[in-house]
């Protein structure tokens, strides 16, 4: 099965082309001025496969940047509409929390991710070289409000946690985690967004004289 995984939950951002122990990935430190396509041309250039040898397309749901997430989504489904290759939705936070597994880190760990509005999404893991638990579900808390156990990791963490490590979720570790879920994703695909959606309605327009 050949993975294409797309994360741009964070300011790094990130695509990769899986197959089996063959990997080929492209970083850009972007933001919203990331040229995905110009990426996903160069993991695909790299990795020797054309657009149609693409069989799911993996994308990091986050939490994390709105636009970032969003513009993955909609990457993924215009894909898939033309070409019909699978879909599947991962948490970036996972993906955080095997990266620093796969760094060295043991024990318990905190991820937290910037929520906007002074706030952090925060999950808890439980890391050994075999295993990636999760022991704390995805929530929104104030930083203060963290416990002090394990270690804290995230892709801004040092904002909040001097003593934190900075680690960004990968496409690759995307990728890898997809091959693990059987299930492609038919139908939207919605971000991982704990917060529920409002909105002002705008004021009706005024008659000018």
């Amino acid at each position: 099965m050949t993975i294409l995984a797309l994360e741009f939950s964070s300011a790094q951002r990130s695509v990769a082309v899986v197959r089996g122990d063959t990997v080929a990935e492209a970083v850009e430190a972007g933001g919203r001025c990331t040229a995905a396509f110009g990426m996903i041309e160069r993991v695909l250039d790299s990795a020797g496969i054309g657009r149609g040898g693409i069989d799911v397309i993996a994308i990091g749901l986050g939490p994390g940047s709105y636009t970032g997430i969003r513009s993955a989504i909609a990457i993924a489904q215009g894909w898939q509409l033309a070409r019909g290759n699978g879909l599947v939705g991962v948490s970036s936070a996972e993906a955080i929390a095997m990266r620093a597994q796969a760094g060295g880190i043991e024990g318990q760990v905190q991820v937290v991710i910037d929520a906007q509005r002074g706030e952090i999404y925060h999950a808890g893991y439980e890391l050994s070289k075999t295993a990636v638990r999760e022991v704390t579900p995805l929530r929104i808390i104030a930083p203060t409000s963290l416990s002090s156990d394990g270690t804290v990791v995230g892709p801004e963490a040092t904002r909040w946690f001097p003593a934190a490590k900075i680690i960004f979720p990968g496409a690759t570790l995307i990728a890898r985690l997809a091959a693990d879920r059987t299930r492609s994703i038919a139908g939207v695909i919605e971000p991982i967004y704990l917060r529920e959606t409002s909105f002002v309605k705008a004021p009706p327009p005024r008659q000018l004289d």
